[in-house]
């Protein structure tokens, strides 16, 4: 299968969906990953020095899942980028995608909302549309929950290989919300999870088969008892 993840800054894609491109690539799926924005506005020294940082930064965390497509638009800048809309087009469409994964519409970021509009459009009713969850889940209702308890080490390594982040808040940030994903679902301790939702539209409603498995089931209840677990 091939899945298409795009995110919208040089670390997006290990910060949202790390965990399900390590499990996706570790049964075999084919990534195709993209980055839209060169991340030049994401700190204090902005630029082109800042931009060539962040672009080694994005291949290094995300080596391991394979080579990212930068496609080098405005950072902070996405909505009216020229040629933008096309740029992504073109970058969806020519890896003939079986699943596209991007930002929820309603995420924080205004280039995330710009990406995930371009994307759902590029993407039409060629395949569907997951959206990751949002920074810290604000807003955000999941339909599917995705363990990521074995690669969750390795997400942690990926961002913090962007160096000009100050990427430790990432890293906790995530470590939050993907142990109360995983809670949410009842997951015993020690266990991790990222949440998605579907972009449900016809003729794509149900998309189970696609992702890779959810947290382990553990029954809320003791057996022969009222107590909980």
């Amino acid at each position: 299968m091939n899945i298409v993840a795009i995110g919208a800054h040089p670390d997006d894609l290990e910060i949202f969906a790390y965990g399900f491109l390590a499990a996706a690539s570790s049964r075999g799926d084919n990534l195709i990953l993209g980055v839209a924005t060169d991340g030049a506005a994401g700190g204090i020294n902005q630029g082109a020095e800042l931009a060539k940082q962040r672009a080694d930064e994005a291949r290094d965390g995300l080596a391991a899942l394979g080579t990212p497509t930068l496609l080098d638009l405005p950072d902070g800048q996405l909505a009216d980028a020229p040629n933008a809309r096309n740029h992504i087009k073109d970058f969806i469409r020519n890896a003939a995608p079986d699943l596209v994964i991007t930002h929820a519409p309603e995420d924080y970021h205004p280039d995330h909302r710009a990406l995930s509009a371009y994307v759902r459009d590029a993407a039409g009713f060629i395949c569907p549309v997951l959206f990751c969850d949002t920074l810290m889940g604000v807003g955000f209702t999941p339909d599917y929950y995705v363990d990521i308890t074995p690669h969750f080490a390795a997400k942690q390594n990926a961002i913090m290989a962007h160096h000009s982040q100050d990427p430790s808040r990432f890293a906790s940030a995530s470590a939050i919300m993907n142990r109360f994903r995983a809670a949410q679902c009842n997951a015993p301790d020690g266990h991790y999870a990222e949440a998605y939702r579907l972009d449900s539209r016809f003729p794509f409603t149900d998309i189970r088969d696609l992702l890779p498995p959810p947290p382990p089931y553990r029954p809320f209840y003791v057996p022969g008892s009222d107590a909980l677990i």
